[in-house]
């Protein structure tokens, strides 16, 4: 397994996530495939706690299958469950945008701003696996901006299945860089602190998620 550099500041457990919710969501880790405690906690140098730690945090995302006595195993992919899943997503994430343009500290506003640098020079490379670990961080810097432990939990349950339908995907039916302009946009209208136009942005965000999610459901 690939191994991912150090994050300062994060724990063992929060290191472990990162690097597992990646590797599954970019198939490195293929549905189905089974995990070992052990065999995580060697390869990626992490005690064997953290790494429990991740897998639940894993688990309640439905990202993994925790079975007692059988082991654990990456969850299989479920297309028809995506539109369903963007019914709610909708709702959080303009919730979120209008919120967190409201609500957020200068120092989430200037890491939203380098969020959207990043994207576009990820769109203008069309780098998949630097828009993947940017999306990531935009998802949690826009949940914390908001302000809202019961926002942040709900959404927090629902972006490793959209991720990894995306990227299963994308490259049949989606359009990278704008994507991730769509999502540079959405940063920067939260950051600049205006909320009705946050909300748009993330309608316009989940507007096109929805239009690729359905025909590649339909396809």
């Amino acid at each position: 397994m690939r191994k991912a550099p150090k994050k300062n500041g994060t724990s063992l457990s929060d290191q472990a996530y990162n690097r597992l919710e990646e590797d599954i969501v970019t198939l490195r880790l293929a549905p189905g495939e089974v995990l070992s405690e052990a065999a995580l906690s060697e390869s990626m140098n992490i005690g064997r706690t953290p790494i429990r730690e991740a897998l639940q945090r894993l688990a309640r995302e439905g990202l993994v299958l925790i079975l007692p006595r059988k082991g654990i195993l990456v969850s299989e992919l479920n297309p028809g469950k995506q539109l369903l899943l963007l019914e709610v997503r909708r709702e959080l994430e303009r919730l979120l945008a209008r919120t967190g343009a409201l609500r957020a500290s200068d120092a989430e506003r200037q890491q939203l701003r380098d969020i959207a640098d990043g994207m576009d020079k990820a769109a203008k490379s069309k780098d998949d696996i630097e828009f993947m670990r940017l999306d990531l961080m935009m998802n949690d810097r826009v949940a914390e901006a908001a302000h809202n432990e019961f926002t942040n939990r709900a959404i927090d349950l629902m972006h490793g299945l959209a991720r990894r339908f995306w990227y299963s995907h994308y490259k049949e039916a989606a359009d990278l860089p704008l994507m991730a302009r769509l999502h540079a946009n959405m940063a920067r209208q939260i950051a600049a602190g205006d909320a009705d136009k946050a909300g748009k942005a993330s309608d316009d965000l989940i507007d096109y998620v929805e239009s690729f999610t359905r025909a590649t459901v339909n396809r």
